[in-house]
């Protein structure tokens, strides 16, 4: 089989960011999570900021190119039980076995439970709701946490394979062809558009909850850029036009964050009383000023989208040295990172280390346990592969080449 290295290679920088970003969770100010340190990190939230507005929505782009270039191969029928399998068997063994550590860690945080992690796992096993506020998730009886980009992945993945052989019989894939090429600005123009609208309309009603169920913001951030990746999968013309863009839509990503951070850090100032709401009013309304905002937003997330996969496209379509090993890697990874950094900063914390070496320490940990854990047991065990999306037996591959398709290891992710 033909290799996209460009797809492996930007899936596993895309997870080593939510690494990065699910640490910073435990230090950022003012924004929730599992556990917080008490000693927190003003800065860590400019980064952070930058780039939550596009890392999961690069993940499900991925996922739905990923799942459009296997579709040249393999029928819709087909992939409906091998993506099932590959999402809901990693998803239910991560709710039973890997999750309950970070519920323990934040009910012990919270002062909601005072029992062991065993006392706590049989309790949690039987599925039943808890006073709600033990943990977050408990009036539902167990919580996905981190795992719930698994759920939406699959089904918008059903969606999507449903809705195929219907799109096809009714003319779709020339609707498709037209799209990708003498249509294509309807792709530049209409997906920051919907995001924009929903933005203004559905955010402010339908806060994100990540349960799947009413979730409808979240829904609409992510179901368009799925399907834009299940569409430009193997068009051809679409990839050389991102190439042919790629500056253009550098300098947009570029201008939507400028634009958009610096009103941010304006509003930051207003509301500190640093800066008087009467200048700015001088200008322009204050609801006029935060449409700016909100359209730099649109722009910047999806123009950045865009300038990644047409540098990724340009820079790392090519084999590179553990890239194999990192992109099967990378679906353990994402099931076992959040616990153990959960974990290590319940471990850490009452030690006072101090703003440095507290957040370097959870870092060497959540790595050294994700590395230990999927070379030593789960590449090694048969049955324990499929229950970290892997499967069952080790593949031999042959060498890649440098050009072509190919669904990377996480196929289903």
């Amino acid at each position: 089989m033909d290799r996209r290295h460009d797809i492996d290679a930007l899936r596993v920088i895309a997870f080593a960011l939510l690494i990065l970003y699910h640490l910073g969770m435990v230090y950022v100010v003012d924004w929730g999570f599992h556990i917080k340190s008490p000693t927190l990190l003003g800065w860590v939230e400019w980064p952070m900021v930058l780039i939550n507005r596009w890392r999961m929505s690069l993940l499900f782009l991925l996922s739905g190119i990923a799942l459009g270039l296997v579709l040249a191969r393999k029928s819709p029928g087909r992939l409906i039980g091998n993506r099932s399998w590959r999402l809901l068997l990693p998803l239910a063994f991560g709710i039973l076995a890997v999750v309950p550590v970070q519920a323990w860690c934040e009910a012990r945080m919270l002062g909601t439970y005072d029992a062991g992690f065993g006392t706590f796992l049989l309790r949690y096993l039987q599925l039943q709701p808890w006073p709600a506020g033990t943990f977050t998730g408990a009036e539902y009886g167990f919580t996905w946490n981190h795992l719930w980009y698994l759920p939406y992945l699959w089904v918008y993945t059903m969606l999507a394979l449903i809705a195929l052989p219907v799109l096809r019989a009714i003319g779709g894939t020339r609707i498709a062809g037209w799209l990708t090429t003498r249509g294509r600005w309807l792709l530049w123009t209409v997906p920051p558009l919907w995001y924009l609208f929903a933005l203004i309309v559905l955010a402010p009603r339908f806060p994100t909850t990540h349960a799947l169920a009413g979730d409808w913001f979240s829904h609409a951030k992510y179901v368009p850029v799925f399907a834009f990746g299940v569409l430009i999968a193997s068009r051809a013309s679409m990839w050389a036009a991102l190439d042919a863009r790629r500056w253009v839509l550098t300098a947009c990503a570029l201008t939507g964050a400028c634009v958009y951070m610096a009103l941010r850090v304006i509003g930051r100032l207003l509301d500190s009383g640093v800066l008087s709401p009467d200048s700015f009013d001088a200008l322009m309304p204050l609801s006029a000023w935060k449409l700016v905002s909100v359209c730099a937003h649109a722009l910047y997330a999806w123009t950045a989208l865009l300038a990644l996969l047409a540098w990724g496209a340009r820079l790392l379509n090519r084999p590179w040295p553990g890239l194999r090993y990192a992109s099967e890697a990378v679906y353990p990874w994402y099931i076992l990172h959040q616990s153990l950094i959960v974990l290590a900063a319940y471990w850490l914390i009452p030690l006072r280390l101090g703003a440095l070496w507290e957040p370097l320490l959870v870092l060497a940990i959540t790595v050294a346990g994700c590395l230990l854990i999927h070379e030593l047991l789960i590449r090694r065990i048969r049955w324990l592969r499929p229950l970290f999306g892997l499967p069952m037996r080790t593949r031999v591959m042959p060498a890649p080449r440098t050009e072509g398709v190919r669904s990377p290891a996480l196929r289903g992710a």
